[in-house]
């Protein structure tokens, strides 16, 4: 077959009909047939008929370049066409009908309300994801149950239920809650994000703006994206989002919510998009992969155990905040050193080692560090609760080394 299910676009049909005519002269042989006999009025229009189409054919044929197919060539994109495995409407319809009992709606009471004060209340969405005993387990971000003195879900059928905080991670922006498990018969499955294709197919369920159990749908823009945050809402940035970036439409209060693929299974964890003006299509979700260990560890431990050196810094070389030239003069760096962080405060592990204010770090275990970020990223992924990290500074323009043993990071 070629492109069309009609056999007229066939390339076979074309070499087919090329054979038909490439034989001898056709008008010598319609002549035998029909020698010595008259022919009526219906056989002669049959005959012309015929001809006529033939002779379209042909011009079709070579109009369309069809005729040049005769060495049996076959265009490439042809031939990389894969049959679909079902139509994707259906498959879509199948997909939330399997992911959506297992989505909530989240409620943040801010403050308890009282007669002076109205209850301030947030909206966002939650997975969820496991079942065990009488308790069902939720994910949903960090940022969602945020601040709040008291948590409710709603669930598909309109049920309210109570919630409580399990654990939370302001770093992954991930947090657990747990509700009673009674009459909660669906669980989402969590996927393998790192399969994840360019292209693939998402939807994208949640609480947009109070809506509850809203669908929307897009594609994965981008498999691993790194976004930077500020995890202190500072404006500067000093940590890395790992996400998945789709253009299914993501609102506000549709954070914490699934992104699930056509074979309904949650891929992501819907966390946040771009809201500038102009910017349409721009929706992240942190990827399957990352959330199933953090979610399993704060299920666990009640938190995410990190290591802790103790520094309140500030880049030496940040575009954004740049360093005034007298308070670069004051550091007395040699003329060599362009990046690394500045110190402004030191306690815990990093006062015990004695790091001092414009202390200037520049490496790690022999790692160049040029900012808090790389700071923060070498910490957590490189580093473990009690190792011994060997810190290479600048103090008054002279380098120096000190030797920290890290502790686990306090509770914010």
């Amino acid at each position: 077959m070629g492109l069309f299910d009609d056999d007229f676009y066939s390339t076979k049909v074309s070499r087919r009909r090329e054979r038909k005519v490439s034989k001898p002269p056709m008008s010598r042989r319609w002549s035998r047939s029909f020698r010595g006999r008259s022919l009526s009025t219906m056989q002669v229009s049959a005959i012309s008929s015929l001809i006529s189409a033939v002779v379209a054919v042909l011009l079709f044929s070579l109009v369309t370049g069809q005729l040049s197919h005769k060495t049996g060539a076959v265009p490439a994109f042809i031939q990389n066409v894969t049959p679909s495995s079902g139509d994707p409407y259906e498959r879509i319809i199948k997909a939330a009908a399997t992911v959506r009992p297992a989505v909530v709606s989240i409620i943040n009471h801010k403050e308890e309300e009282t007669k002076d004060t109205p209850d301030e209340s947030a909206l966002g969405s939650g997975v969820i994801y496991k079942k065990t005993g009488n308790k069902a387990f939720i994910i949903t971000n960090n940022h969602v149950i945020s601040g709040a003195s008291k948590l409710e879900i709603v669930t598909v059928s309109g049920e309210t239920r109570k919630a409580e905080l399990v654990g939370a991670d302001k770093v992954s922006d991930i947090a657990v809650l747990s509700i009673d498990g009674g009459g909660i018969n669906t669980t989402a499955q969590l996927g393998d994000s790192s399969k994840l294709q360019l292209g693939e197919t998402v939807i994208a369920i949640g609480n947009p703006l109070g809506l509850g159990d809203t669908l929307t749908s897009g594609i994965v823009s981008y498999t691993n994206r790194s976004i930077p945050v500020s995890l202190n809402q500072d404006g500067v940035y000093d940590w890395e989002q790992e996400v998945i970036q789709t253009d299914a439409a993501i609102n506000e209060g549709n954070s914490g919510g699934a992104l699930v693929d056509l074979n309904g299974r949650v891929i992501g964890i819907n966390t946040m998009k771009i809201s500038d003006a102009g910017v349409e299509g721009l929706g992240f979700a942190i990827p399957a992969n990352h959330v199933s260990k953090i979610a399993e560890e704060l299920s666990l431990k009640g938190k995410i155990a990190r290591s802790y050196l103790g520094v309140y810094s500030i880049d030496l070389n940040n575009p954004y905040v740049p360093l005034a030239e007298d308070q670069r003069k004051a550091l007395d760096l040699p003329g060599s050193v362009k990046e690394g962080v500045v110190v402004l405060d030191a306690v815990g592990p990093a006062k015990e080692a004695g790091l001092k204010l414009n202390d200037v770090i520049t490496k790690f275990n022999g790692e160049a560090i040029d900012s808090t970020l790389s700071l923060r990223k070498y910490l957590y992924n490189e580093t473990k609760i009690g190792d011994p990290l060997v810190i290479t500074f600048y103090r008054h323009g002279v380098q120096q080394e000190v030797t920290v043993i890290l502790k686990e990071k306090p509770e914010e």
